[in-house]
């Protein structure tokens, strides 16, 4: 038969098994015997409305800190410009997000080489100027340089992998997947060159995610200072249709959609983010993995969420998480680095 015509042999598709776990996460609060007992005088409201600001307040604290560690989990929270002048430090202006030093007073921290494996010490933030990025500590740190990275008290080698350690894994293994051979599973990254975030650098560094295969909207996690720019960016490219009113002008946006090759670009700005970087997230392709979110429930323990201390007349109150943040393709996913914002 002509229309006869021979097959090539299959081949088999590669399936390759995840293995991620979740990290857990501890905070602990005290509530006196004195001020429990007074609230509990008032009846079950008065008691309720006594704890329900540290309530409130460790689920606040929870949620920065997981929201951190799910951008920059094993990454740190921000690299030194300098060595130390006395009790003071100075982030570099690429690794400040405005986010995490707000409220600092009093977080201990480890300051660590950027390699990780020599700690200069820990310490405790005592202010933090959200203008020059100079962080006073508790005592002076020894043997600093410019490069060396800060870390929650603690958090080295105990951290999840964030969205930021994970797109910059080109070599290795991530989730029990060697990287080097299934470039699928290695994220992108595009260099903005030392020059402001504009629509045009979100083009062209979707287009590292398009070219393996994206075709799904994108979310782009901005520093509010990128925000800003292309919040600019966006003006200068407006042209006013019909609807333009001599009488009245609005101006500005919450949010920032375009069209772009892979299809939409949703542009929304994170104080978490860090002014240096943004990221370019195929939503769909993240989850959250681990035991659970956050809690008060203590495991076996039913609906008892406090426990008396044995030296002290108190409660604690303790929450906690067992969670993480997994990428099943990295590779429709960018990190953009080297933004200089303008001011």
């Amino acid at each position: 038969d002509e229309d006869a015509f021979n097959l090539n042999p299959p081949v088999a598709g590669q399936i390759k098994d995840a293995q991620v776990r979740g990290n857990p996460v501890v905070m602990r609060s005290l509530l006196g015997y004195v001020a429990a007992s007074r609230a509990a005088l008032g009846g079950q409201k008065a008691f309720m409305d006594a704890t329900k600001f540290l309530v409130a307040n460790m689920l606040r604290s929870m949620a920065k800190k997981l929201e951190i560690e799910m951008l920059y989990g094993q990454v740190g929270y921000g690299a030194l410009d300098a060595a130390a002048s006395g009790a003071n430090i100075t982030i570099a202006t690429a690794e400040w997000a405005p986010g995490i030093w707000a409220g600092a007073e009093g977080m201990p921290i480890e300051i660590r080489d950027s390699a990780g494996a020599t700690s200069k010490g820990e310490f405790t933030v005592v202010s933090v100027n959200m203008d020059t990025r100079v962080i006073t500590l508790s005592a002076s740190p020894a043997g600093t340089a410019a490069g060396d990275v800060i870390w929650h008290k603690g958090a080295y080698g105990n951290e999840f992998p964030g969205i930021h350690k994970i797109l910059t894994i080109t070599s290795g293994t991530l989730f029990n997947i060697n990287v080097g051979t299934y470039n699928l599973f290695r994220g992108n990254q595009y260099s903005a060159s030392g020059a402001a975030l504009s629509f045009s650098k979100l083009n062209q560094a979707a287009a590292r995610a398009v070219e393996k295969g994206l075709d799904s909207k994108l979310l782009a996690l901005v520093n509010p200072r990128g925000w800003a720019n292309m919040l600019n960016d966006q003006a200068a490219l407006r042209r006013y249709d019909d609807s333009y009113s001599k009488d009245k002008a609005e101006v500005g946006s919450k949010g920032i959609l375009f069209h772009s090759q892979n299809g939409e670009i949703e542009i929304e700005p994170s104080i978490y983010v860090k002014e240096g970087y943004a990221y370019l997230l195929d939503v769909e392709g993240w989850f959250r993995v681990g035991s659970t979110d956050m809690t008060f429930k203590r495991p076996g323990q039913g609906e008892e969420f406090f426990r008396d201390l044995e030296n002290s007349a108190a409660y604690e109150l303790r929450l906690y998480s067992d969670q993480a943040v997994f990428c099943m393709a990295p590779a429709r996913n960018v990190l953009i680095k080297n933004i200089v914002n303008a001011t």
